[in-house]
């Protein structure tokens, strides 16, 4: 530990801890380098993009205890790095996160940054984020479409408080509007143009199998009965009711898309394909909806 010195010298030495400790990597890099160098600068308040030169910098003693004391946390108790710098990205923006809400990483995030290209065919003007969380989804929209008002909603009024702060961080008070809502109970009578929705899905035995990182995120976030598809069904069901004629439904539903298919094998659901990696993502119109609205009663 004495020779540790240098902001380079402690992103080497927990890379190193990491890799050794076999820590799961998923909540935002994929990487024990990545996860590192967020770790650290993050814990020392320095930007992800600082220049080269402040990597030779030496930390002081009461640093570099800082450091040792949250590397423990990340190794050891194998809590997630968000959750002990209180920071995650998604969509090129940092965003709060404290353990009342899940972790930004849904693959969502590149649609959005796409701009739901071969999805939506005209700019959306209204947009619900159901499940919000974090608000990660809905913000990163507002970002996306700017002249789009956004809506976005969840059950939790813990994770309602997380989504207003960050509301606020990113000055979106004037196009995004937080509302708590058990799915669409309290949602507006309106009509939007794209509806997209990171609920809970994972079905009981993935919840038994998640490594311990998910053991710190809210239960309510997570798991969705038997199958997974608990909330998703729910989803399908009454989505109708709340899209233009011309809107589109993109739903996350994760290892539980074979569920989801083997139950419903005449519903088109459009797979979307992710060149940064993840599935059980879906895209649906409403008027195919619609047509198979007899399936989800």
């Amino acid at each position: 530990m004495e020779n540790l010195r240098t902001v380079q010298d402690f992103i080497r030495w927990t890379a190193s801890q990491l890799s050794l400790s076999n820590v799961f990597l998923g909540h935002g890099t994929d990487n024990p380098i990545d996860e590192a160098k967020q770790l650290i600068l993050a814990t020392l308040g320095l930007s992800l993009f600082i220049p080269e030169e402040f990597y030779s910098a030496n930390l002081t003693n009461d640093e570099k205890n800082q450091l040792v004391d949250i590397i423990q946390k990340r190794v050891n108790d194998r809590v997630p790095t968000p959750y002990l710098t209180n920071q995650a990205w998604f969509c090129g923006h940092a965003f709060y996160v404290d353990e009342r809400v899940l972790i930004p990483r849904s693959p969502i995030g590149e649609l959005i940054d796409n701009h739901f290209e071969q999805i939506i065919l005209t700019e959306p003007k209204n947009i619900l984020d159901l499940c919000t969380g974090s608000g990660c989804i809905g913000i990163a929209c507002a970002y996306e479409f700017a002249d789009a008002q956004v809506d976005i909603t969840d059950i939790s009024l813990e994770a309602l408080d997380i989504a207003q702060t960050n509301i606020e961080v990113h000055e979106m008070d004037f196009q995004v509007t937080p509302i708590l809502s058990n799915l669409f109970d309290d949602v507006p009578e309106k009509q939007y143009d794209l509806i997209v929705s990171n609920p809970p899905y994972v079905d009981s035995e993935d919840m038994s199998d998640l490594p311990d990182e998910f053991l710190y995120e809210p239960k309510l976030a997570l798991e969705a009965g038997f199958d997974g598809l608990d909330l998703v069904k729910k989803i399908l069901r009454d989505a109708i009711d709340y899209l233009t004629p011309a809107g589109i439904l993109v739903c996350e539903v994760g290892n539980s898309w074979v569920s989801l298919q083997q139950q419903y094998p005449d519903v088109p659901f459009n797979w979307i394909e992710f060149e940064r990696g993840g599935l059980g993502v879906f895209s649906i119109t409403r008027e195919e909806l619609i047509q198979y609205h007899y399936c989800f009663n």
